[in-house]
């Protein structure tokens, strides 16, 4: 009995499809016992419950701390495809901590983080986290060691009385949005053709080379 051929598929087989980017084409072949090492994630439900009970145990641990951690400055990253961005660092330098008047082992005593290996490049940079230092202290409550004995520089009883533990990011980064001016166009602007004008110079240029050789040729003439 004849059977007719197959319908050949539509879609190239998984092993000649090519990959997108720099990636190996799939060439897996699967000979090292692999039912034996698939890592399943039934527990996704369970673990996300128990993070967010290790958060909750962790904010009541630190309070009255910020549950977001340090204060991080704002830096430029590396490379020239970032450097224009801003992101938080790993901790202020010494000269930021110098210029905002706060001892470094102070700092990290009320929740500064400090990184005595990064160095200042910029003016504009160190003015950028020296205000970020000054307005963390204009907001920071300080309670003190001994409540029967407060120093100065801690707050007041009764700033202490309705504190509440901060829960959000810490002076997040403020990115501020493009804008762009825009006018009327003028009388004169509407009588000139921009595109004319494009145009006409993509001529010259084209054309330059033509030009001079027939100037050329005309002054030989003349001679």
């Amino acid at each position: 009995m004849v059977r007719p051929s197959p319908r050949p598929s539509p879609f190239p087989p998984v092993r000649n499809r090519m990959v997108k980017h720099n990636n190996v084409l799939p060439n897996a072949h699967f000979h090292k016992h692999w039912q034996e090492r698939v890592k399943c994630w039934f527990d996704q439900a369970p673990q996300k419950k128990s993070r967010r009970i290790r958060r909750e145990k962790k904010a009541k641990r630190i309070f009255p701390r910020p549950v977001g951690g340090s204060l991080r400055p704002v830096v430029h990253p590396p490379t020239r495809k970032y450097n224009a961005k801003l992101r938080l660092g790993r901790g202020f330098t010494l000269e930021e901590c110098k210029g905002a008047g706060i001892h470094p082992q102070f700092a990290k005593s009320i929740g500064i983080a400090v990184d005595h290996r990064r160095r200042n490049k910029t003016e504009e940079s160190l003015a950028l986290n020296v205000q970020r230092l000054k307005e963390y202290q204009s907001k920071l409550i300080l309670f003190p060691r001994n409540k029967n004995k407060p120093k100065a520089g801690d707050s007041p009883a009764e700033v202490l009385k309705n504190v509440q533990q901060f829960s959000g990011s810490i002076l997040p980064i403020k990115k501020a949005a493009a804008v762009t001016e825009t006018r009327e166009i003028t009388e004169d602007e509407k009588k000139v053709s921009v595109y004319a004008q494009l145009r006409q110079a993509r001529a010259f240029q084209r054309y330059v080379g033509r030009r001079e050789k027939r100037a050329k040729a005309l002054a030989d003439k003349q001679k």
